[in-house]
């Protein structure tokens, strides 16, 4: 069964930056879309940024995008998340997470298989 582990959180200071990394347990991850979620304390889960497989096509919410940036290395079974220009309401849990993809367009409202996350946390 694939498993994901997600690594690269930590504290920051607004403004600052931080690199996520998903690491798949098998090189099946290269057929699936790749979505990364957030959860915040009396927050709803947030789908943020989700991307394709062969295509790479990305997408993002209004919040992140300009200032984060999904990638994938299909050939290392990993998908990053560059995270540039951290505001403290970026604070949470980090969890990547494979996504349904229709008509070469991934969703950030559903996934299935997840990893257990990474603690971000932007603050001075």
């Amino acid at each position: 069964q694939l498993q994901l582990v997600e690594s690269g959180g930590g504290l920051v200071q607004p403004g600052g930056s931080l690199r996520l990394s998903c690491a798949a347990s098998e090189s099946t991850l290269n057929y699936y879309a790749m979505g990364w979620f957030r959860e915040a304390p009396g927050k709803e889960r947030e789908g943020i940024s989700c991307i394709t497989t062969r295509e790479g096509r990305a997408r993002y919410i209004t919040s992140v995008k300009d200032r984060f940036a999904i990638s994938r290395d299909n050939a290392k079974n990993t998908v990053h998340l560059q995270m540039n220009s951290l505001k403290s309401e970026d604070t949470a849990v980090y969890y990547c997470a494979v996504v349904p993809s229709t008509s070469g367009v991934c969703s950030l409202h559903d996934h299935s298989v997840r990893g257990q996350g990474t603690q971000v946390t932007v603050s001075s």
